[in-house]
């Protein structure tokens, strides 16, 4: 080993002290071995559920320990490099993971940030592909990205930011790749710095390091010369230069800073590589079947739909967003951005926002007491049926916090029966907070009072409307009286009455049960909507009797939402041919007014030579 020198501030520790989570520590990269000069600079082990699991080196050498006593006026806990993976276990999904990276370029906004961008490129070392995140935010200089780099460190305190944990980052990388470098460049009072840091799984476990250290490059930009920065000595930067050019896919000085040349005044570049596969030796991540999207290659669609709605049901967004970003990054902020675009492999992701897919929309309020001190609070929820009700049973609660989807298409009810069927809500829900993945809330009171309030919206909202697209409620009381005065007249000619869940009228539904087939609906509409405080209502069901109307109506059903697609389709081609001949129409005129420009200055010629003749 070679000899410990004194720490400094060019190769970090994770942590999370007083100090901004940087700790000062004794730590040089270990001498390269065999194994290293053959270029392996990937784990044994690429399956992200797995790759925590290997033999920890005990005990620490008493020249470590002495080193790291003399760092410090404090002995200090260390974070082993396992921590690294432990901690991404908290995404369970991986485009969890890159949720959390797109809410850093969107908390980015208020500094300026108008894009991020998430592409695939290739590693210039071994030609493996890599995720790459960049936006043209506000940076972060020496002290910023250090702050980046520790644990549960965050100076986001506004009540429009997303992140606020200070954990986001490491989990999310982590999660996606076993190593990531970051590039920043940042404009502070006319001082332009740029920061380059290193988290590296695969360098940790190699170098069978103890302690999880960042090696990290600063530079500042005078009179257009690069110049480094060095926080504590030559030797400790040169030591985190070459542990950087040893273990990212970068081979040169030079190379490393080519990053920064597409980077604008200011912003941040994330650069995920060695990237996680599936237990068949394939990545997690599909870039191959979609080359303007991010697939998941082991989800895909499921559920009890019969076979000619599947397509239908595989073509909506609360089925996509399992396995496709771009659909996922269509609905994952409610409000809709005015000056920022998610670029997602080189084409702009269109928004949607998921309140103007429905159809026979009312809004609630609800005012939950949250705090000791009964702080009352006023959040309006959205509810309404899908666009495609009848025919597909889409239904769910979509739970946004700060803007950023949580829970989206919560089953609030239960799911097998058809009480809430194609009901869909949306609302903002400020007033409790999600857990650290984001993708779902801690099982508070709070949510718990919230959840049974939302399984009784949504009841009494299917109890008044379910009859605007086909379905027939029926008080369940009224049919039990009827029931046992039909008894007392007669056992033997008793009516078969079914005291079980709501039949719609006329079509069939997507999980194979069939809708009663005819046209009588409730003459009146419901203007307004009771909320009782009852959640049991039981609504019968009706003998179907024609079967083949039935399966019929069902057909017509389902070709009528495809002509509509088939239809759209023709509109939008059709409107771009009408700008294609407009284009060509306003071509033409332009030419023709300039040949009659030139037939009038001919003439003119010729006027004046005839005078000049005669």
């Amino acid at each position: 080993m070679p000899p410990t020198e004194s720490p400094g501030d060019d190769m970090v520790v994770l942590g999370s002290p007083a100090d901004g989570g940087v700790n000062r520590v004794r730590s040089l990269v270990a001498p390269e071995g065999d194994e290293a000069q053959k270029g392996r600079r990937v784990l044994e082990c690429r399956n992200f559920w797995r790759a925590g699991a290997y033999e920890v080196r005990s005990g620490v050498s008493p020249s470590a320990r002495h080193a790291a006593q003399e760092s410090s006026d404090f002995d200090r806990a260390r974070v082993h490099p396992k921590f690294l993976h432990t901690n991404a276990t908290s995404h369970k999904w991986a485009f969890g993971a890159i949720a959390e990276l797109l809410d850093n370029s969107v908390d980015e906004i208020q500094n300026g940030a108008t894009f991020v961008k998430v592409d695939k490129v290739s590693n210039s070392k071994d030609n493996s592909p890599m995720l790459l995140f960049q936006d043209d935010g506000g940076g972060m200089d020496p002290e910023g990205i250090r702050r980046c780099m520790s644990l549960g460190f965050s100076t986001k305190r506004s009540k429009t930011t997303i992140g606020q944990y200070g954990n986001g980052f490491k989990t999310s990388t982590m999660r996606l790749g076993a190593d990531a470098i970051v590039f920043s460049r940042a404009n502070r009072g006319g001082n332009v710095t740029l920061c380059i840091g290193l988290l590296s799984y695969t360098f940790l476990r190699r170098t069978m390091k103890d302690d999880i250290i960042v090696p990290m490059l600063d530079f500042h930009i005078v009179n257009g010369q690069k110049t480094p920065i060095i926080l504590s000595s030559q030797d400790e930067w040169d030591s985190s230069l070459k542990a950087i050019l040893d273990w990212s896919p970068f081979s040169s000085m030079e190379e490393l800073l080519l990053q920064f040349e597409d980077m604008g005044l200011h912003g941040t570049k994330v650069v995920v590589y060695n990237l996680w596969m599936n237990d068949d030796g394939l990545l997690e991540l599909d870039f191959d079947d979609d080359d303007q999207d991010i697939l998941l290659r082991d989800q895909a669609y499921s559920g009890g739909f019969t076979r000619a709605n599947k397509e239908v049901v595989h073509c909506h967004v609360s089925s996509r967003l399992k396995y496709s970003l771009r659909a996922y990054a269509s609905i994952l902020y409610m409000r809709k951005f005015s000056n920022f675009h998610i670029i997602l492999r080189g084409k702009p992701v269109e928004q949607v926002s998921i309140a103007d897919e429905l159809k026979f929309i009312k809004t609630i309020t609800y005012k939950p007491q949250v705090g000791m001190d009964g702080e009352s609070v006023s959040v309006r929820i959205t509810i309404g049926f899908a666009k495609e009700a009848p025919v597909l049973g889409i239904f769910g609660v979509n739970v946004y916090h700060k803007n950023r989807l949580i829970m989206p298409y919560w089953k609030v009810v239960q799911e097998g029966s058809s009480r809430g069927r194609c009901v869909v809500g949306i609302f903002e829900a400020n007033f409790i907070e999600p857990a650290h993945d984001k993708q779902d809330f801690e099982r508070t009171p709070l949510f718990i009072r919230l959840e049974s309030k939302l399984r009784q919206i949504i009841l009494e909202y299917w109890k008044y409307n379910c009859h605007l697209i086909g379905y027939q409620s029926i008080d369940i009381t009224t049919e039990k009286r009827k029931l046992k005065e039909s008894e007392k007249h007669s056992d033997r000619h008793a009516s078969k009455v079914q005291l079980k869940v709501p039949t719609p009228i006329g079509v069939a539904c997507t999980d194979g049960s069939h809708l009663q087939p005819t046209g009588q609906t409730h003459a009146q509409s419901h203007d307004t909507m009771p909320i009782s405080g009852e959640d049991d209502d039981d609504i019968e069901i009706i003998d179907v009797q024609d079967p083949s109307l039935i399966k019929k109506i069902t057909e017509e059903n389902i070709q009528l939402f495809m002509r509509r697609e088939e239809l759209q389709q023709t509109t939008n081609q059709l409107r771009r041919t009408v700008e294609e001949l407009e284009h060509e129409l306003a071509e033409v005129k332009k030419k023709c007014s300039q040949l009659a420009a030139d037939l009038q200055i001919r003439g003119g010629k010729q006027h004046i030579l005839g005078t000049n003749q005669s």
